[in-house]
């Protein structure tokens, strides 16, 4: 299974928010990348900068030795991967299939045992670190599936990221991604609070947030997100659409693994609130205006 990195042709398929830049990157670095998007237009941008456009889904996965995805649902993901158009069905044997979608665990390890058949590699490579970890190459990559596999792949994650975990198993990268989402929802909830218990206070918060976002109280939200909140920009790092359904997959898995999650649901419930009131193309930051409106 070893790798001449560069000589490898890419699919990349979704080519939204962050698999732009990703993909992006990977030319960057010299890859050969082919590109496919239910939207076309999303793709334009990576098509005038070299990619090859195909015209759906099994047409990348003939033309590609490593086929990424970065879709939208798990359901997206179901429909890429399975059925006869699907990338498991038209990819050649000795494929690496990566799987950057949040998605759900179970479905993660059923891709990875239909691919094994087929004689297919899926990881399942979860990511985080929004928009501008995507474009800055430095995003967190979450992977799961065969060691061998992922030390082959081990280069092309590189260009897109910085800190690259093998986890586990077919599923892990999901699990894993799973805590973190977990950990960011009850996060978010107490930086809007507190960026409005400062506002409401009478304070600067952005003076506040000098003082408390070096402390204990320190985190990735806070630094990055409390300042677009604070500046009144809701554009979408990560939609809460999506946030949404990770949330839902999260409460989904606990269950499954008879987890109580009440900071979760909580988190959940007050996206989906914002949601009803025409905010889920908005980004997760746009919480703050559940606080001050």
């Amino acid at each position: 299974m070893s790798v001449n990195q560069k000589e490898k042709i890419i699919g990349f398929i979704g080519t939204g928010v962050m698999g732009k830049s990703m993909a992006a990157n990977l030319m960057k670095a010299g890859y050969q990348v082919v590109v496919y998007n239910r939207t076309k237009a999303k793709a334009q941008e990576l098509i005038e900068k070299g990619a090859i456009w195909k015209d759906t889904v099994a047409e990348v996965a003939r033309e590609a030795d490593v086929i990424i995805t970065m879709v939208g649902y798990p359901k997206d993901v179901r429909e890429v991967y399975m059925g006869k158009n699907g990338i498991i069905e038209n990819a050649k044997s000795g494929s690496y299939l990566i799987d950057m979608t949040t998605s759900s665990p179970r479905l993660a390890k059923e891709i990875y045992e239909a691919a094994k058949a087929k004689n297919l590699y899926a990881l399942d490579a979860p990511v985080s670190g929004g928009d501008i970890g995507a474009r800055e190459a430095r995003l967190s990559i979450m992977v799961g599936g065969d060691a061998e596999a992922f030390e082959a792949m081990k280069p092309i994650f590189e260009v897109m990221g910085k800190n690259i975990v093998l986890q586990g198993g077919a599923g892990a990268g999901q699990y894993t991604k799973m805590s973190n989402q977990i950990a960011i929802a009850s996060n978010m909830m107490g930086v809007c609070e507190a960026m409005a218990y400062a506002k409401k206070a009478g304070l600067d918060p952005k003076t506040v947030l000098k003082s408390i976002e070096s402390g204990a109280a320190g985190s990735w939200s806070l630094s990055n997100l409390a300042p677009r909140m604070l500046s009144g920009d809701f554009e979408p790092g990560f939609y809460i659409k999506h946030f949404i359904k990770d949330m839902k997959i999260a409460v989904e898995s606990a269950k499954e693994i008879g987890l109580k999650t009440p900071g979760l649901e909580l988190a959940l419930s007050l996206y989906e609130k914002l949601a009803k009131q025409g905010e889920e193309n908005s980004g997760t930051q746009a919480l703050f205006k559940y606080y001050i409106d």
